[in-house]
């Protein structure tokens, strides 16, 4: 992806994620330490390291927090070719950008809430982010099937996933982490991998290896790695 469209999409991601807005360099290096590091102490989101879904993602938070404010030495290798655009993430990240969004929200609620029990809702909108990792990163490493028999706890969450657009397919992107298609069986759909080829198509990025689109795995038996 070209730094013109990198910036066209931190915009998106900051309008679309709101309060729950991650930095897509913080994340990208965090994603690249979970698959670097899965179920280890230097996992950011390992259920193996933590009592409970609550404490896990506090742990997450100070993994990020310490990414963010330049507080954890990462090697190279994690940091290589990740979007980046410091002030936009500063501004982003922010107090008072983040206040803005639940003020946002509440203000929302009271127009078109029609009975006090939607502000139950509330809450679960202002953490989305946080809501929708701790989906993946604790259920999915506890409870589903696996296609491949890994060293981790990785598993896919749903047969049929478009609640998480794909990324409930934890077992098959543990195998093969730098695939497009997190979609292995035929029954598994990533409703994102046509996105993805389309934005191909539209010179919008670039796949650099369309070979990594797996298709095809047998039914019949489950692969170890």
């Amino acid at each position: 992806m070209s730094k013109g469209w990198e910036r066209v999409f931190f915009v998106l991601a900051y309008i679309t994620q709101g309060s729950s807005y991650m930095s897509p360099r913080a994340y990208a290096i965090m994603h690249r330490l979970h698959h670097a590091h899965t179920d280890t102490e230097l996992d950011p989101h390992s259920p193996s390291y933590s009592s409970n879904i609550f404490s896990m993602m506090w742990r997450t938070r100070g993994f990020y927090q310490d990414i963010i404010k330049g507080r954890m030495e990462i090697e190279e290798k994690f940091t290589k070719n990740v979007p980046e655009w410091p002030a936009f993430d500063r501004f982003a990240n922010g107090a008072f950008s983040r206040l803005l969004w639940v003020a946002a929200y509440i203000a929302f609620f009271v127009l078109i809430a029609k009975s006090p029990w939607l502000y139950l809702l509330l809450p679960v909108v202002i953490t989305m982010g946080a809501f929708h990792g701790a989906v993946i990163n604790w259920f999915a490493h506890k409870y589903g099937y696996i296609n491949f028999k890994l060293k981790n706890t990785s598993m896919n969450l749903f047969f049929i996933d478009f609640l998480m657009l794909g990324e409930s397919y934890h077992n098959n992107h543990h195998k093969y982490p730098s695939s497009i298609n997190f979609g292995t069986r035929w029954f598994e759909i990533d409703p994102m991998y046509p996105v993805i080829r389309l934005f191909h198509r539209l010179r919008i990025i670039r796949i650099s290896k369309p070979n990594l689109a797996v298709s095809g795995i047998s039914d019949n038996f489950v692969h170890s790695n």
